[in-house]
Formats: structure tokens, sequence, C-alpha cells
């Protein structure tokens, strides 16, 4: 029996021993494709070269590509777990041609694949056509021997594939197997492989020209291909998922059911998969686009994992059975395990500790009176409070929840994101600069040469045939200078390398020849931040551990940011031992030196490559000294002595995991503190001390001002005491022996409600207590009961609906403790009279 990782590497070989080149998988986040929200097929990275914007050096391409559906049209979340054979993240084996072969060769290839390295039975295969490829058909049957009556012509809507409304498109065939007998229905012919055969160009008529050179595009899904090779019904029971399935079970310390009963450890294990390739290719927690479905899909797993009973980070600990599973594979991911699993470790406590500030504020919410579809959603939406707790947390308090507005606002978040999407797909649509060449970028070794404009777009831009401008791109920003004496605001370049100049003034004609002169001071300031930023990413990376790993940058003239994967804050010892290595490596006077080499090459170099950064074939490696050495396409000095001085700024959270360093070097030093020799000399003059005495003078401040506060907090509890005792003196008889206190009281919020009522229950021994509050404009009501009286009949969270209904409020809560909101303070007197009438009621008065 083939394991999954000799399947995808006997894929690899049977076509790469056919000419093919292997291409490594790109990553989840497509690099130059701003309409797809993750990279859902082999096909994406080669986009460009299919509809004719890119040419690469090969004509034949196999991969086995990451994919992930999971968001945006392409979603399968809710039914991973549920069927056998949803994924959010799966492999894709692909061969592919580019206006080289065509059917002729992928058909047979195709079955020679299955049928003699995998050796499935050539009985138990089936084809599927487009009803009008003659030529496909007559392969099948010619060529490779199959029946034609397993040869089934079906219509556009299963076999014809189209990149969209117009552009490149054509019939596709699927090789399907039988699993017998034991498989009912669309379970029993699974489908295989999808041969795509790119041949027609579609115009926005609908016509369909013949291409002039067709290509191949295929698909084969490695965890379901591996089910049938491995004889098992559910793609989970592979050996691509049961290392994963049974880490869960080991958390959960109970054995892994592949029933109905294991639906929730499929979650988690595709999930944990999901969560630490994304992680791996540089996807963070967040809020929006790639990040909040991250986020989600980490949080459901993590819901699962509570239902489970696993205590403590659950993802985190799971990360080491994919990378040993998957790692193989993409050593990517396997080098970045113990970073990946800080990220997820911090987002799943940030989750414990979302998930107790989202009840708090459903808490205040339900108080207030009700939990309208609007208020629900923010909960959702904006605090990460699943809507099946929002639900029963309602249903407690017996207050409705309003679905329907509910989904009304999911549904209008769903709507602005199509209308986003659709943005980003008008603006990757135009074609104003599909057919101009990638711009010559002459900047590292000179600031100003000749140059000829081939265009000037409607924004504006001007586009050269060479430039020495460097365009905005891996975290630093692009550079301005003058074109024939015009001012150069900005420069960024598109991801096929076409540099945009924005200029401030008339543009120059296209055709015409210019003198493009970089701003040389600003450079050489953007040159020294960038090249500390490499420096500390080796210090960051020396003083707190492997973990530590660039996740973003900005690097300008007068700062540079920087962005690195943490499990938690480093302490302000750590911090001062960063920034003094850096300054040490910089008075070293290191040479930086650069050279450009084969990916393969540079890692094997040792060189650090960037969390979900996707590199050509060819990629520059920037050394300084023997401290440094890392991928970068970006401008740097000449010796680690031009920095200068390097001081760090400030070091924060900014995410799960991930935490953001702001320094400044030379000039930006200096400056800084003169600053602070500014702010010190104000503070000096405002608490009237000498400037080497501020922080004694201001620790005697801050002495004083305790005192002041504790004095205000004694006085407050002898206030509420006396409020009490005077309650007490006017408590009236309830039912044998037990009394009851009722009254309107000053209180600052809830907590002080319940600190007085525990004060008063103390007080009676036997009893119940009745408080109201306005606040604001609000009502708060708090009904609570001695521990004696509930089980004789008394519940207080009747008292305080009671009282609830005739202020425009509801609530409610335990028998011995309840309380609610309102919205008309005017009626809180007569509220607190309908709650007492609800009390005595209860004991038949």
């Amino acid at each position: 029996m083939m394991s999954g990782a000799e399947i995808r590497e006997s894929f690899l070989s049977f076509f790469e021993a056919r000419g093919h080149r292997r291409v490594p998988s790109s990553p989840l986040v497509p690099a130059d494709d701003p309409t797809l929200l993750f990279t859902n097929a082999g096909m994406v990275q080669f986009k460009d070269v299919f509809t004719g914007r890119a040419r690469l050096p090969y004509a034949r391409a196999v991969t086995s590509q990451k994919c992930m559906r999971a968001g945006g049209k392409h979603n399968d979340l809710e039914s991973v777990g549920r069927t056998p054979r949803h994924h959010t993240f799966f492999e894709m084996l692909g061969n592919f041609s580019f206006g080289d072969y065509f059917k002729e060769a992928a058909i047979p290839w195709a079955w020679e694949f299955v049928t003699r390295d995998l050796g499935l039975p050539a009985d138990r295969l089936k084809a599927t056509v487009f009803r009008d490829d003659d030529e496909a058909a007559a392969i099948w049957h010619r060529a490779v021997g199959l029946p034609e009556s397993r040869i089934e012509r079906l219509g556009e809507a299963d076999n014809f594939w189209a990149m969209g409304d117009t552009g490149p498109c054509g019939p596709c065939s699927e090789l399907h197997y039988d699993r017998g007998p034991a498989f009912r229905g669309e379970d029993r012919w699974l489908e295989l492989w999808n041969l795509v055969f790119m041949q027609f160009e579609r115009s926005a008529d609908g016509r369909m020209t013949p291409l002039p050179r067709p290509s191949i595009d295929t698909g084969m899904g490695l965890e379901r291909v591996a089910s049938v090779i491995q004889d098992v019904p559910s793609n989970y029971d592979t050996d691509l998922f049961l290392p994963v399935l049974q880490a869960v079970a080991t958390l959960a310390r109970q054995p892994y059911d592949p029933g109905p009963a294991g639906f929730p450890y499929r979650v988690i294990a595709d999930h944990a998969r999901a969560c630490t390739f994304l992680v791996g290719d540089g996807v963070r927690p967040g809020n929006e686009g790639r990040g909040y479905v991250l986020r989600r899909i980490a949080r459901r797993a993590m819901r699962y994992g509570h239902a489970l009973g696993v205590a403590g980070p659950l993802l985190a600990q799971l990360v080491p059975a994919v990378t040993e599973t998957l790692g193989g594979a993409y050593p990517e991911v396997a080098e970045q395990g113990e970073a990946i699993a800080a990220i997820l470790r911090a987002e799943e406590e940030r989750f414990a500790v979302t998930l107790s500030d989202g009840l708090a504020r459903l808490e205040r919410a339900l108080a207030s009176g009700g939990l309208d579809g609007q208020t629900a959603f923010r909960l959702y939406d904006t605090y990460g409070l699943p809507v099946d707790v929002i639900e029963d947390v309602a249903a407690e308090r017996g207050l409705p929840f309003d679905r329907t507005g509910f989904e009304a606002a999911l549904d209008q978040q769903r709507q602005r994101a199509r209308a986003d999407r659709r943005r980003r797909q008008i603006r990757y649509a135009a074609t104003e600069l599909a057919d101009l060449p990638a711009t010559e970028f002459v900047g590292y070794k000179r600031l100003e040469g000749p140059a000829r404009v081939l265009t000037v777009t409607a924004e504006g831009d001007v586009i050269l045939d060479r430039t020495p401008f460097y365009g905005e791109g891996g975290g630093q920003v692009g550079d301005t200078g003058s074109l024939n004496g015009v001012h150069v605001v900005d420069t960024r370049k598109t991801p096929r390398g076409v540099f945009l100049h924005r200029v401030d003034g008339p543009a120059p004609e296209p055709g015409r020849r210019v003198k493009a002169v970089v701003d040389a001071p600003r450079r050489r300031a953007i040159a020294r931040n960038h090249s500390a930023t490499h420096l500390l990413h080796r210090a960051l990376r020396e003083v707190l551990g492997g973990e530590a790993h660039q996740a973003g940058s900005l690097v300008a003239p007068d700062r540079l940011r920087f962005d690195y994967t943490a499990p938690k804050a480093p302490s302000p010892s750590d911090l001062e031992k960063v920034e003094s290595l850096v300054n040490e490596h910089i008075l070293a006077a290191l040479p930086v030196s650069t050279v450009e080499t084969g990916l393969d090459e540079a890692r094997a170099m040792g060189a650090m490559a960037l969390f979900g950064e996707k590199y050509g074939e060819r990629v520059r490696v920037v050394r300084m000294g023997d401290w440094s050495l890392e991928l970068c396409g970006g401008t740097h000095v000449g010796n680690t002595a031009e920095i200068g001085l390097f001081k760090l700024l400030s070091d924060t959270g900014i995410g799960s995991g991930v935490r953001r360093v702001e320094a400044v070097t030379a000039f930006g030093v200096l400056h800084y503190l003169a600053a602070r020799d500014r702010l010190i000399e104000e503070a000096a003059s405002a608490l009237k001390s000498q400037p080497d005495a501020v922080a004694a003078r201001a620790r005697e401040l801050v002495a004083d001002l305790a005192a002041r506060d504790k004095e205000l907090t004694r006085l407050a509890a002898r206030e509420q005491h006396a409020t009490g005792q005077q309650l007490l003196e006017r408590a009236q008889p309830l039912r044998d022996g037990a009394r009851l206190v009722v009254g309107q009281v000053p209180a600052a919020d809830m907590d002080a409600l319940r600190h007085l009522a525990d004060q008063l229950r103390q007080g009676l021994g036997s009893g119940a207590v009745l408080l109201g509050a306005a606040v604001d404009g609000r009502v708060l009501l708090l009904c609570a009961l001695t521990p004696d009286l509930p089980p004789h009949g008394l519940h207080a969270g009747k008292a305080v609906a009671a009282a609830a209904a005739l202020v425009g409020g509801g609530g409610g809560g335990r028998p011995d403790m309840a309380q609610a909101g309102g919205r008309d303070p005017s009626r809180l007197a007569e509220a607190l009279d309908a709650g007492t009438r609800a009390l005595r009621e209860q004991v038949g008065q």
C-alpha cells in the first residue's frame, strides 16, 4: 500500500521523467492575483502564463500545490468533517503544458499513471468528456483502449472549464473510479482526475476562437486518490490525516470514532492542517480578509476542542503532528514549526480572553432590556462571540434572540465583501499595462541615468524602459527624485515588474528621453534603515530564540518598523540585549555584499527566507559579514558602519503572537535624543524640579495620589455600609422570620449593587433584597435571596422580570440572584413596587 507521500512523489517523478519542470508549490496567498482570497487550484500560479501575460523558461510543469477552500466563492468550511472528502486545506497534484503537448499526450499519460504506477484495475475506471469533444473521446477509446460504454459525454455544466466570462476556456475530461457495490450513489464512482484542455478564447459576445497554442491544466486531489489506493472509505482514514486525528484523540483522552461521533475530531484535524499552513505562508489572525478566515477556522477548531474537554492550547499542540506528516514535502512549514505554534498559541490564549470579554458584553446587552440582531452581530463579528453561545445565553435569560436581524446584518457584511471583491476584480481586469515589458531596474548600482518613456497611465504614472528608482516592495518604500526636473513623489511596482513613477507636475511624453535622478540622501537613509532590519532580525533570534521570525516590515527614510513572531513579550532586559547586539555589529563595520543565485542554492547557504514570500527561481542574497544572511531585493549600505547608531523606540503586541519593533538609526537617533532632552526639561519645569530629579519627584506625586485614592475608597465603603444599615432598619417581614429589604440606592454600576446586596444578605440572615439604581439614563435592577429561600419556591428572576417590565427592559438569572436593565428611570419606584409584589405573591401574600 502506497503512503500519501509516496503517491505524491510518484506523480511528480512520473511527469519529471517526461520533460516536466518540478515547480514548488506557490504560497496559499496568491502573489499576483487580488481576485482570489487563497490559492485554490494548481493552475493559480500559472494564470498569467495561460492568459499570455507572462512567459516561463519551460513549457511543461508538474506540481503538488497547497490549496485552501474557505471563504469567498470556494468555501467548504461547513461541510468539513461531515463528508468523507470536504476539506479547507488540501493538496492538488497537477501537470501542465503551456502550448506544448495537448490531448494526444495528456490522456494516455493520465491512464498510464493510474493503471501502471498506482496499480488501479483498468476495468474499474471510466472517463467523462464534453458532449462535443470527439477528439478526446477518440483518444480514450483508440489510444487508451477504454470501451465506448465507459466513455460518458456530459454537458457544459460538468465538462467545460472557463477562467471567467471571457478568456481562455475549453472542454475537460474526468477520470472516475468504481469503488464497488459497498458504496451507493455518488459515493460509488469517485472522480479522481480532471484534465482541462484550454483550446479556445471566449469573447464578450460568446464567440469561441481556437487558441494558437492550446494548453493543458490537470488536477488530482492527493487526499482523494490516497483514499482509493489505501482502500479506505474516507480521506480522513488515510495516513495524511490519521496521525493528526490520533494527536487529537490523545489530547481529548478518548479514541477517535470514524463514525458520526468523530465529527469534532475530523473538524479539528482538518483545521489544524489549514491553520498550520496558513500561518506558515504569512497569514496572521485578524478581523479582515485572509486573517479573518484564519481566525474563524482556528476558533471553530477551539470550540470543538472545548466540547471534547481539551485543556489548554489545542492547535499549537497539533502543529508537530501536521509538520511530521507533511513537512517532508513542504520544508518551509517544518522549518517554522515552533514559530507557527507560538502564533496559534497566542491566538488561542487571546480567544479565551475574547470569549470572556464577549460574554461580559453580552450580559450588559441583555441587562439593558433585550438583544436585537445588530447587537448580536456586533458581538459575533467584532468580539468573536460564537452565535450559538449568544443564542444559548439569551435562552437562559428567557429573552428572544432576533435571528432574523442577525442574519440580515450578516448578509449586509457579505454584500460589502462581495462589492469589495468586485472592485478588486475590476482593478485586476484593467489591461492598460498588460502588454508592457517588465522595467529594467538599474538602481542597485547607480542613482541616476538616461531612460525612455514608454507610456503614461490614466492616473499620471510614468513608465520607463529602465529606472534607477526603487519600486515599493519588501517593506521598503519607493524612491523619490526627478524626471527631467519634474518631481517624482513615489515609485511603485506591479506584480509583473512594471515600475510606476508618480509625478507632481507635467508628465514627459511617451517616446521622450529623460534623465532619471533618485533623491540620493533619502535613498541612503532608507538603505541604513533596511540594513538595520537585517541586523535586528538576527539579534531578535539570538536573544529570543528560533521562534522569532520576520512577519512584516516598513523601511522608510526616517524610521523602521519590524514585525516578528513571539509567543510572549520580551523583557526589558531582552530588548536591551537586542539593541546592544545591533549596535555591536554596526560598530564592527561588517562588509555588506549581495549575490544572485538559485533559490535552492540560497537555502543551502543558510539564507533566511520570509514567511509567505513568493520567490522566483533566481533570488538575491544579502550577506552582512558572518552575522546575517537573508533573501532580499531591497537596497542596502556597503558596510554596517554606515548605519551609525541604532535606537529601539518601542516593542508592542499587534496581534496573536506577533509583535512590532519601532526604531531609528543615524540622524534619527540624534533627533530622538534631542526630543527626549526637551521632554525632560518640560517635565522638570512642570514638576518644579531639576531635570535629574524628575523621576524622584514623579514617584513622590504618585505615592501622594495613591494615598488619596485609598482614602476615597475607604470613605465610599463607609457610605455604602451606612446605606446598608439604613435599609436594614427599614426591613419588612416576608415569611417565617425572613425579611425583605427594598430600596433605590446610589450606585456606579451593577458591581456596586451586587456588593451592597451581599452586605444586606449577610445582615438579614434570612431574607430577600431588591435594589434599583438610575445610572446615566439607564435603570439597573437586582434581586438577591439568602440560600434558605429558593428551596421554598422563591425565585429572584421572577421578581426582577416583573420589575424590569415597567422600565422597558428585561433580564433574569439564578433563583438566588438575578439582574436586569431598563430604559426608563422615571418609573424606577413603580418597578421596585412591582418586584416587591412579585416576591410577596411567591410566598402567598
